[in-house]
């Protein structure tokens, strides 16, 4: 019979043999080799049971299937994935096949993972693998358009595709300089909004661009995607391509849906008066287009709805950094409701942004 002492003994013996091979340096840890079967079964099932009970807490967004969010995802999917996991337009890279272990084709990832375990997976990375986290874990917002993304893609052709993650605009100028091309995949030559798939920067004041680009080249304002498209841009990069949007002038975002006349006029009152009781300052004090504005502050004028809700909601929960003057938004968004915000937002997509702002601001 084996004492307790004994066994102690075997198992303190054990970690030293363990640690002994380990410096010896027999252990292989090129990935040319791969993992042992066993290495590789239980590595899959640990990290299966990890999402699936991480996957609990994750509530699925309403909008999950709408268009913008799947066109919003492509061209960083592309830009940032496809490289390892292949795409309809690529096929699989033959680099994928030399990894340990490789990464997956996702012909079939909305089949084996549900929406919530794919958020997990997209937003927190896979230890022990080449996936990385999220850049900016806190936009779960961008998280959700990549998953949205990822259930469409197992059908989609390399048309589409392309077209998603490319966009449909004709050639253009935009092909004469890489930065500005890159940029007019998602933003398009005008910097309008695809759709309603992304915010429309044609026409910005140009100041306000040189310093959001910044914001998203350095982190201080968070993004996945921007900070990934803007990290590498040259001082001079980043000046001309905020000069060459800040000169647009992009035809209006689509119209979202019918809107109550009282939900414009709480908007509205918001924008033009504020919330003084709540210590919320009228909106146009800053972002209306009149003469002496500061050149860094951006015009809300027809911007989408979603975009203006979602940047407010950021403001909100600290998550939303950006140029020098962000910080003055976060002394105005504690007071507002999120039936402010959705009202507020509503109202500046409904107007027009006014030709002669497009054409200097």
């Amino acid at each position: 019979m084996i004492t307790w002492r004994q066994g102690l003994l075997g198992l303190v013996l054990l970690a030293l043999a363990g640690l002994l091979l380990a410096w010896s340096g027999l252990i292989g840890i090129g990935a040319g080799s791969g993992h042992w079967k066993i290495t590789d079964l239980v590595l899959h099932w640990a990290m299966e049971q990890s999402v699936e009970t991480a996957a609990l807490s994750v509530e699925e967004p309403p909008e999950l299937d709408e268009p913008r969010q799947i066109r919003r995802a492509a061209g960083h999917f592309e830009a940032s994935c496809a490289f390892c996991h292949g795409s309809p337009l690529r096929g699989r890279p033959p680099l994928s096949d030399r990894m340990t272990p490789p990464p997956p084709p996702l012909t079939q990832s909305a089949e084996i993972w549900s929406a919530a375990e794919l958020f997990v997976i997209v937003q927190q990375g896979v230890k022990f693998t080449g996936m990385p986290a999220w850049i900016a874990p806190e936009r779960a917002d961008e998280v959700w358009a990549m998953v949205s993304f990822l259930r469409v893609l197992p059908g989609m052709d390399a048309a589409t595709y392309r077209d998603l993650a490319f966009g449909t605009g004709p050639p253009s100028e935009a092909d004469a300089d890489p930065v500005l091309a890159n940029c007019a995949r998602c933003h398009g030559f005008d910097g309008g909004t695809d759709g309603g798939a992304f915010p429309m920067i044609g026409g910005l004041p140009e100041a306000y661009l040189r310093d959001t680009l910044q914001a998203f080249a350095n982190g201080t304002r968070q993004s996945g995607i921007m900070r990934f498209a803007a990290a590498g841009l040259t001082p001079d990069a980043i000046a001309r391509v905020s000069a060459h949007y800040a000169s647009q002038r992009p035809p209006a975002a689509p119209p979202g849906e019918e809107l109550t006349a009282g939900l414009l006029a709480h908007g509205e009152k918001i924008a033009t008066e504020g919330i003084p009781e709540e210590r919320v300052p009228a909106c146009g004090r800053c972002h209306a287009d009149r003469p002496g504005r500061n050149p860094a502050f951006p015009e809300l004028d027809g911007q989408a709805a979603w975009y203006l809700e979602e940047q407010l909601h950021l403001f909100k929960a600290g998550a939303r950094g950006g140029g020098p003057y962000a910080r003055l938004m976060a002394k105005v968004v504690p007071g507002l409701t999120p039936e402010d915000i959705e009202a507020v937002a509503a109202y500046y997509a409904s107007l027009p942004a006014t030709p002669q702002a497009a054409a200097t601001r």
